[in-house]
């Protein structure tokens, strides 16, 4: 079996992108997936997120970029079943640094990765908010990039620059490379500029944004602080159904792609 790698990506923080992360993985495990989660971000919230001790982190994603390790003996197993999480330590968030004058710098991740998932079937990458050395060798080692937007103002600056960066990576690096889909997040229904930027996203991306759009819910903000993804903590607030209604459109998206090349 060969995991489909997804990165997931935007280079504005404060976007939902670790929250997305996070609860699209439990989501995808709930179903039954068996799912890895590499925490790439040097804060490494998804590995808090997840309820990982910070002593639990002997092998982490720094040692898969620079210490020879391979996902399969750095994953630590969650709380959640069926889900294992490659957490981040301190010793990231030099690694962009590091990767500067190393060999191979774009290809470590990959690497890493090939031949290296066992069984399972999605690899989920929550990257940093930067298009850094680390956030590229997410881009070359993933299949496709997921891209969480908030529903705010400026939503839409600085996206020309990922998407053309993906594109750059498509062309020199990872022909393979696609958006596999863009998702909204921190909708308020109270707020008319929400429906604004909603309705501006997919004049942008067309179908490639997801139907399932993410509210602002205060039980998803809550979550981490107990070291749980929200749909574990409460699995019936707007937020948690939210991610679980996400799982299920990207599944049946995944379906559609597999098909296409079947076909």
């Amino acid at each position: 079996m060969t995991a489909r790698i997804l990165a997931i990506a935007n280079q504005k923080g404060g976007v939902g992108k670790t929250t997305t992360a996070v609860n699209l993985a439990t989501s995808l495990a709930a179903v039954g997936k068996k799912v890895m989660l590499i925490d790439l971000d040097p804060q490494g919230n998804a590995s808090t997120g997840l309820g990982i001790d910070r002593k639990n982190r002997a092998i982490s994603t720094y040692d898969l970029l620079f210490g020879g390790a391979t996902a399969t003996n750095a994953a630590v197993k969650t709380r959640v079943p069926g889900l294992w999480v490659v957490p981040a330590s301190v010793h990231l968030a030099g690694a962009d640094i590091e990767l500067v004058t190393a060999e191979k710098r774009e290809f470590r991740l990959r690497d890493a990765l090939r031949g290296n998932t066992g069984d399972f079937e999605y690899v989920l990458i929550d990257c940093p908010p930067s298009l850094s050395l680390i956030t590229l060798n997410a881009l070359i080692a993933a299949d496709g990039v997921m891209v969480p937007l908030q529903c705010e103002f400026y939503a839409l600056e600085g996206l020309s620059q990922l998407v053309r960066t993906i594109e750059r990576v498509k062309s020199t690096f990872n022909p393979g490379l696609e958006i596999q889909g863009v998702v909204l997040t921190m909708y308020d229904k109270r707020n008319n500029l929400s429906e604004q930027v909603a309705n501006d996203v997919r004049a942008f991306f067309g179908p490639k944004v997801y139907t399932t759009i993410i509210p602002r819910n205060v039980r998803v903000s809550e979550a981490p602080s107990h070291g749980l993804p929200a749909i574990v903590y409460d699995m019936n607030c707007p937020g948690s159904q939210a991610y679980i209604q996400l799982a299920k459109e990207m599944l049946k998206r995944e379906r559609g792609l597999a098909d296409n090349l079947a076909a």
